[in-house]
């Protein structure tokens, strides 16, 4: 239950397009709030609050240096995600093979057909 309650937060958290585009940020490397704020066009506070979100929600992490705030990606929270959607993925392959199979099988039959006189 507590991992579905943690991909629910990371989720909802993602689902904000600023916030996403703080993430996307943040995948180069740590940066500061005036950093953030300056790059995405948004004020200091705006911003601020964004980075409250994803930091209860676990996906980031502050390190304060003398009056400045710098933040970080957390990898666990995304490597979770991943994980979630790897099981998708992996029964999308599974049903793009059958489907592969299944229209092998019709092209010999077409073949087949065509073969006939």
């Amino acid at each position: 239950m507590r991992y579905i309650t943690s991909m629910n937060s990371t989720m909802s958290a993602l689902a904000e397009p600023n916030r996403l585009l703080i993430v996307e940020l943040l995948r180069d490397g740590p940066l500061t709030v005036g950093e953030i704020a300056d790059r995405l066009g948004l004020h200091q506070p705006q911003v601020s609050k964004h980075l409250r979100v994803l930091s209860d929600a676990g996906i980031v992490e502050v390190h304060p240096i003398a009056n400045r705030r710098i933040y970080k990606l957390r990898p666990q929270p995304l490597q979770e995600l991943d994980a979630w959607l790897k099981s998708f993925r992996r029964i999308w392959d599974e049903s793009f093979d059958r489907l592969d199979d299944y229209l092998q099988e019709l092209q010999a039959k077409e073949k087949n057909k065509g073969d006939k006189p």
